[in-house]
Formats: C-alpha cells, structure tokens, sequence
C-alpha cells in the first residue's frame, strides 16, 4: 500500500486543532443519517476509517460533542468542527471527517450508509450501499476490496 502517499495532514477550520494520518484508511465512506445530516448541516458526512495507532493529533485539544454517548464525536473547542469519531465497539479505529484532510481531493466514498435515512436528491459514487450499517461480518469483505480497487491520492 506504498501508493496511500502518506502521512496527511487535517485539521478544523480554524486550526487551533491539528492531525496527522500515518495509516491507509480500511474504508472511505458517506453515512447519511439524520444525526450526521444535523451535525454536518448537509446531506451527509464523509470520513474515512483509519487504524486508531495510524492517527494522532498534532495541535490542540479536541472536546466530546454531539450525542456524548458510547460512540465519542470530537470537535474543535473553538470552531466547533466535527473532526472525528471513535466508534462505540470499534476502539481500534478512528472515522476521521475526511474534508479536514488538507488535501481532501483524492476522496471518494467507498461505500455510503443509512441510505434509508437519505434525502432523496443525495447521491453519491459509492460501489456499495447500506440500508443501515453493514453488519459486523460484512467488514473483512468490504475492507479487502477496498484495499485492492479503493480510491488513492492522486501526485
């Protein structure tokens, strides 16, 4: 996976919280769930799912913002940008919003969710789409084909 040309850079918009990837993501993805519709204030919300020890930030101190539950959504304390999530139940990876990505232009979803939830207009490229999430035995399948025909930076 030499291509992934990493590591990348992201951080929120006003930058006082900064990351760093050094992980190829497993998976890229767009969930158009009415939570993450309401926290992004757009049809969707795009990330990438990356090894938790492939992810650091760099600058600053996240806070836990939206439902403050199990699954951790982390924010800019001063901008409030959605940087990324730790998953409830999938402690070993870190969805990061892959528009805070400084060069972002390589992304494509990979696979889209909560297409049940979808404003109708929403599309997007996606090989594969979920009613929900898939389920917890799809992930090894989805994860192989992605690393074999997923997007990768361009440069």
């Amino acid at each position: 996976m030499s291509d992934w040309k990493l590591p990348w850079d992201g951080g929120c918009r006003c930058g006082r919280v900064r990351f760093q990837v050094t992980a190829p993501p497993v998976v890229t993805m767009a969930c158009h769930c009415t939570g993450c519709q309401r926290m992004t204030a757009s049809a969707f919300s795009l990330s990438l799912l990356t090894p938790a020890d492939g992810f650091t930030v760099t600058k600053g101190e996240p806070v836990i913002g939206g439902l403050h539950g199990a699954t951790r959504h982390s924010f800019c304390p001063h901008c409030m940008s959605w940087m990324f999530t730790r998953p409830e139940g999938a402690d070993a990876f870190v969805n990061v919003r892959a528009t805070l990505l400084d060069d972002a232009s390589w992304f494509e979803p990979f696979m889209e969710t909560y297409t049940s939830e979808k404003l109708p207009w929403a599309t997007t490229p996606a090989a594969h789409s979920f009613s929900e999430f898939p389920a917890m035995e799809d992930y090894p399948a989805l994860m192989k084909e992605f690393a074999e025909k997923g997007a990768r930076p361009r440069g």
